[in-house]
């Protein structure tokens, strides 16, 4: 039988090593969205932080352990919101943070890489090419390489959430959780299946970057060709054999959905919620909008784990998804 990377002992010593801006996070039900969707959503906002996005927890345990044993430079591959999370944390704590990333990475996130002072390298291609350089330049210069998800502090401190999430939630029946390279689906995953046990874990992808999923329904590693989504904080498509074991002892379900249904997804977050929200935030929403049937007159939670988008670009999308809704309305 498989035993998980994951220890809950760790995940609890991690809080204290993780700045409490990024802890504590609101929780609530936000009622707005049931009649919509016709079942009780609770939203765990991960946004509300100095790096838009829940990525730090894992970056602040990452730069303590660092700082801790006089490590003076890190390097990982970003889409952004990792980038920006690493080198929040290596600021901090005066570390040399180098960052790469796919040079058709969201403007927005590049900028602000750059603000907070890491070194940036873009690269031609994907995220996936930007592993590969990230790597090089760990052995070349001698210094550590973060890889989200493969590192177990990204994992244990993602799972800081799930802790968060069963302590304070009176009941729920199922958490939709963001699915990219698995972090934050086996550290909340991990948590949720210890305490709470009979709720669901059901993780989330687009369509058009499916290799966790499908590694997850196949029970091994698939890699993908090249993605097709706009959520580019989970458009991966070489998973870790690692992550993959964690994830196939706590997910419930591993769900595809359409880019429309996560655009429509973001939309209501804003008429509904009042939030702006990157892609990778509204999968859970997008889930709820295709199976209806699954979640009716179910407590679901939804894990708003990003928002850092380019105003333009989100403009447009959200302004199409009013489009559509208006145009389906004036159809009926």
């Amino acid at each position: 039988m498989r035993e998980t990377r994951l220890d809950t002992a760790r995940i609890r010593a991690a809080r204290r090593m993780i700045d409490p801006v990024f802890l504590d996070t609101p929780l609530y039900r936000c009622e707005a969205l049931e009649p919509v969707l016709g079942c009780a959503v609770s939203i765990k906002l991960e946004t509300a932080n100095p790096v838009r996005s829940f990525k730090a927890r894992g970056t602040e345990v990452v730069a303590s352990l660092l700082a801790e044993h006089g490590s003076p430079a890190v390097v990982c591959a970003s889409s952004g919101n990792l980038g920006q999370a690493l080198a929040w944390s290596g600021r901090r704590r005066g570390l040399d943070v180098t960052i790469v990333a796919s040079r058709f990475a969201t403007a927005a996130k590049l900028d602000r890489i750059r603000a907070l002072g890491a070194t940036l390298e873009l690269v031609d291609g994907d995220h996936e090419t930007a592993r590969d350089r990230a790597a090089a330049i760990a052995h070349r210069d001698g210094i550590r390489l973060v890889e989200d998800s493969l590192d177990i502090e990204t994992c244990e401190g993602a799972a800081t959430i799930g802790l968060e999430l069963v302590d304070a939630a009176p009941s729920f029946d199922a958490v939709l959780v963001a699915l990219g390279g698995g972090a934050l689906a086996t550290g909340v995953g991990h948590v949720v299946k210890e305490s709470a046990p009979d709720a669901e874990v059901i993780c989330v992808q687009p369509l058009g970057a499916p290799a966790m999923a499908h590694s997850w329904r196949e029970r091994r590693v698939v890699t993908t060709g090249p993605v097709d989504t706009i959520a580019d904080a989970v458009a991966g498509r070489r998973p870790i054999p690692a992550v993959l074991d964690d994830l196939l002892l706590v997910a419930d379900d591993a769900v595809l959905v359409r880019e429309a249904s996560i655009v429509t997804g973001m939309r209501m977050l804003l008429d509904h919620a009042g939030l702006v929200v990157e892609p990778s935030a509204a999968l859970g929403l997008a889930a709820i909008l295709e199976d209806r049937e699954r979640f009716a007159g179910r407590h679901v939670v939804t894990i708003v784990c990003g928002s850092n988008v380019d105003v333009d670009t989100y403009h447009r999308w959200v302004g199409a998804a009013f489009a559509d809704e208006s145009r389906r309305c004036r159809d009926d």
